[in-house]
C-alpha cells in the first residue's frame, strides 16, 4: 500500500511539473534539413529557428557543413552574426585575407559586403547566423573548388 501511494504521488508531482504544449518550443540542437546544392559545394543541413519573424526582425539559422564544403560568395542586405558553435571554418570579406574561424569564434559581417564561409577542409562546422529578416541573400560568384583548395592550402601553412 505504502509503495501505491508513493508511486501515485510521483506520478502526480510529474504531471504537475510537465512541460505545457501551449509553447512552441524547438531546439537549436537538432540537425535540420538537408539543404539543395544551391549557392555551394559540399553537404549541408540547416535549422531554420526564428525566421521572417516581424516582431523580431531577425532570422537566426543553425548551418552544418561538413568537412570540404563551401558557400559562394555572397551579400545581405542587413549585417550578419556567425557564432561558431562547433568545428572549424574558413570566412573571408571581398578584398580581404582569409582566416580560420574555430568554436566559440563570433564574426560581425557588415550590410552588403561581399564574403564567403565554409567549413575547412578537414572539420564539419556548425554556426548560427543572425540577419535581418524580408532580405533574401544575393549570390554574387561562385566559390570553386580550386579557390578553396587554395584557401585551404595557405591557411594550413599559418
Amino acid at each position: 500500500m505504502k509503495k501505491s501511494i508513493l508511486l501515485l504521488f510521483i506520478l502526480a508531482s510529474i504531471s504537475v511539473f510537465s512541460q505545457d504544449s501551449d509553447y512552441g518550443v524547438s531546439s537549436y540542437l537538432t540537425e535540420g534539413t538537408k539543404a539543395p546544392n544551391t549557392h555551394y559545394i559540399g553537404q549541408a543541413w540547416l535549422n531554420a529557428i526564428i525566421h521572417d519573424d516581424e516582431e523580431l526582425g531577425y532570422n537566426i539559422t543553425k548551418a552544418t557543413f561538413k568537412a570540404n564544403s563551401t558557400l559562394d560568395w555572397h551579400k545581405h542586405g542587413s549585417v550578419q552574426v556567425l557564432i561558431i558553435v562547433d568545428g572549424e571554418a574558413y570566412y573571408q570579406e571581398r578584398g580581404n585575407k582569409p582566416v580560420i574561424l574555430k568554436k566559440g569564434d563570433v564574426i560581425k559581417c557588415e550590410k552588403d559586403i561581399e564574403h564567403w564561409h565554409s567549413s575547412t577542409k578537414l572539420n564539419d562546422v556548425t554556426y548560427l547566423a543572425l540577419y535581418g529578416g524580408g532580405q533574401p541573400t544575393t549570390w554574387t560568384e561562385v566559390v570553386t573548388q580550386e579557390y578553396y583548395d587554395e584557401v585551404a592550402e595557405k591557411l594550413k601553412s599559418n
